[in-house]
């Protein structure tokens, strides 16, 4: 198994600050899983499955275009039409499914360069409504090679797809990214074009090695996980509701699953 394989346990931390303020924060885990490495995880886990039921399974189609295409032959064609290096490691943070069941309102593809460097990273955003959309940023040199000293990782896109049914389209996603080592630090914050910040979200999480008696551990100490996201995710848009905040018309999805971004740069100051 991939040295990089793993489980991150940390908090979640979302805090709305318009049109009126509201914060939660909770207790999660996620796996990062090199692709190559989906074949040999049955044969070293017995509690995790690929594509088969178990206590934990990760299923390919959960992600990507949802189709029985392997997923790394799937993230390794979007690099290749889009003139990036394939052949490297292609690592996804996501949560498996418990008994069954999973949703990821984000999940994250580390993509690196053959030789090593990371050199993409691809955003795979699930909304409650079925819908999917990719965001596909590459990793400037100068970026990676902070990274890989321990630094930052910022990006930037549009929005495209819609998510909260309290937040409109014309919104831009600001990323910074610690790249996973020992720890974790993912932040995604929503802002008006004119930079006003609108909604922060912040994961931080620390590795623990990818074993059976880890994933009873977190087991234990996130009971029934998945089934919790969801449920949060529709109670505190029910709170939300109650506070004030009046719905967003949700258009229809992009013609297009995939956006892909030019490298970004650091973001402006965040006007509050």
């Amino acid at each position: 198994m991939s040295l990089d394989s793993g489980l991150f346990s940390g908090t979640v931390m979302h805090q709305r600050l318009l049109p009126l303020r509201h914060r939660l924060r909770y207790r999660v885990f996620s796996l990062l899983v090199d692709l190559d490495d989906l074949p040999a995880l049955p044969r070293r886990l017995r509690l995790l499955s690929v594509d088969r039921f178990n206590l934990f399974s990760l299923r390919q189609a959960d992600h990507g275009d949802g189709s029985a295409t392997p997923l790394k032959a799937q993230v390794e064609q979007r690099l290749r039409d889009n003139g990036l290096a394939t052949g490297g490691a292609v690592r996804l943070l996501a949560m498996p499914r418990i008994l069954g069941y999973a949703f990821n309102p984000l999940s994250v593809y580390f993509c690196h360069r053959p030789d090593g460097p990371l050199q993409a990273i691809l955003y795979e955003v699930n909304n409650t409504f079925g819908q999917r959309h990719s965001y596909l940023i590459p990793v400037d040199e100068a970026q990676a090679r902070e990274a890989a000293a321990g630094g930052v990782i910022a990006q930037r896109c549009d929005k495209q797809l819609y998510v909260s049914p309290f937040l409109g389209m014309d919104l831009h996603y600001r990323f910074r990214v610690h790249p996973p080592a020992e720890r974790l630090a993912l932040s995604v914050n929503v802002h008006r074009d004119d930079g006003t910040l609108v909604l922060a979200a912040q994961l931080d999480a620390r590795r623990r090695p990818l074993t059976d008696g880890v994933l009873l551990g977190a087991l234990a100490t996130h009971p029934l996980l998945t089934l919790k996201v969801i449920a949060a995710i529709h109670w505190e848009a029910l709170k939300l509701w109650l506070k004030g905040a009046r719905l967003q018309p949700r258009p229809a999805p992009p013609a297009a699953d995939l956006t892909v971004v030019p490298a970004s740069l650091p973001a402006p100051l965040t006007k509050t």
